[in-house]
């Protein structure tokens, strides 16, 4: 969006930045250029007037210094130590925040830094401390992110967004010593091919079993998308099954009791995208549960 001007004329007053890593590499060039293009949205802070204005920034980031070298009103830094002591686990967290323990329904270590992120923003406006702790507590799940879907089988399910080697790695290490089965699209067609090799690696690393399916081809053909997140692939059974909905049905059919289905790549996203602008409708959680009722069924 930054790299087409689309926040040109917007005068924004904050920007809070969570963390980067390689993606959308062949439409900018490179990571540097990438890099380049995140930091010119936070050059708007620059703008009109600067001394309103405040950036929040993951100082545990290795690009922290990039978007806390700009000229504005606020910087304010956050990172994991703030949180310390902490736990974190697939049913959610508990995290230290101002001296007080704070429980949240948000799963992993990345949830704690967002929510961290949004915790230093609204202490930056001058939010009451006390209404921080509330809202945070009261947070629920966000649909296809980390979506946990149970219709009584004993397997966990997991739905989530993941489209990066990094947030792929991050989701499937909240179930860290868990069997995974694990249902993988990869990229959509025509772009970051470079990217797909590498989230066959962390599949790889994490997954029991992988299934590779359709994610959105639009007008690439799917089978050379999951021929090329194949090749990350060396050490785990693998299969390509392109219709997803059959992915996920696999996937439940040889879940273990106690394991766990990760659904990835498309989140809570109400189509997959096909040849010449098609869209199929479509949603991961819905499917999982329809699925999941007829795996009950069959019981």
């Amino acid at each position: 969006g930054a790299r087409q001007f689309r926040h040109t004329f917007i005068d924004l007053d904050a920007l809070l930045f969570t963390n980067l890593s390689p993606e959308h590499i062949e439409s900018h060039g490179s990571y540097e250029n990438y890099v380049a293009a995140k930091v010119s949205l936070v050059r708007a802070l620059e703008r009109g007037s600067a001394r309103a204005h405040m950036v929040v920034v993951n100082r545990d980031d290795a690009e922290a210094s990039r978007f806390l070298s700009i000229r504005v009103g606020k910087k304010l830094a956050y990172g994991i130590d703030d949180a310390r002591p902490f736990m974190a686990g697939a049913e959610g967290v508990v995290i230290t925040w101002r001296g007080m323990p704070l429980r949240m329904n948000l799963p992993g270590e990345f949830n704690i830094l967002n929510a961290l992120a949004a915790a230093t923003f609204a202490e930056g406006r001058g939010v009451a401390a006390e209404i921080i702790r509330s809202a945070l507590a009261s947070c629920i799940l966000v649909p296809g992110r980390m979506e946990r879907i149970n219709e009584g089988q004993d397997f966990s399910v997991i739905v989530d967004y993941a489209h990066t080697a990094d947030s792929l790695a991050r989701a499937y290490g909240v179930y860290a010593g868990v069997e995974k089965v694990c249902v993988l699209g990869g990229t959509g067609g025509g772009r970051d091919v470079a990217k797909r090799k590498v989230m066959g690696e962390v599949a790889d690393a994490h997954c029991a079993h992988i299934i590779l399916t359709t994610e959105d081809p639009y007008d690439e053909n799917p089978k050379d998308i999951a021929e090329d997140v194949a090749e990350g692939i060396q050490n785990h059974p693998y299969e390509y099954i392109e219709d997803r909905r059959e992915a996920i049905r696999e996937a439940f059919r040889i879940a273990k009791p106690g394991g766990a289905v990760f659904i990835t790549g498309k989140g809570s996203e109400p189509c997959i995208m096909g040849p010449k602008g098609t869209r199929i409708p479509w949603n991961d959680a819905t499917v999982a549960r329809e699925e999941l009722a007829k795996l009950r069924e069959r019981k």
